[in-house]
């Protein structure tokens, strides 16, 4: 399990775009994470998406979802962002929405390592609230060295 202060320690983000509250499972070995995050009505994009139906937009459920594939790529290489590797997001596939998320939801985030080819890494990656998917596909990132 990590806390918020451990996972500002794997993610270069900070508010409003830091996207993961806690991960609750971390498999190294399995390759494998399970996080969260807690969607409130005081995020800032639900003043404009949609002031009188606020939904979260995709693209933020996609980063949230890369987020948490991040911390386990950085995981994965014994690394953290302070040693000068960085992950970028570079790409999705086969991503599908299901179902709006909405204030009050807990969006969970689960990424599973596919594959690296040189310094480009893939995950298969999903977004579930009360246990029903609301988003899926794979997420491509490129690990950099600054």
């Amino acid at each position: 399990m990590m806390d918020i202060n451990e996972i500002r320690e794997y993610l270069p983000h900070r508010y409003p775009f830091l996207l993961v509250d806690r991960v609750v499972d971390l498999d190294v070995e399995g390759q494998r994470i399970r996080a969260y995050k807690n969607v409130s009505i005081n995020e800032p994009f639900f003043n404009g998406h949609f002031p009188q139906h606020p939904i979260m937009p995709g693209v933020l459920i996609i980063e949230a979802m890369a987020q948490a594939a991040g911390i386990l790529g950085f995981k994965m290489l014994d690394v953290k962002p302070a040693d000068g590797t960085i992950y970028y997001f570079v790409g999705s596939d086969k991503m599908r929405f299901r179902q709006p998320v909405i204030p009050g939801d807990q969006l969970i985030l689960e990424a599973r390592f596919l594959s690296a080819k040189r310094s480009i890494w893939k995950f298969e990656c999903q977004a579930l609230v009360d246990d029903k998917q609301v988003c899926s596909g794979e997420i491509i990132c490129a690990e950099r060295k600054l």
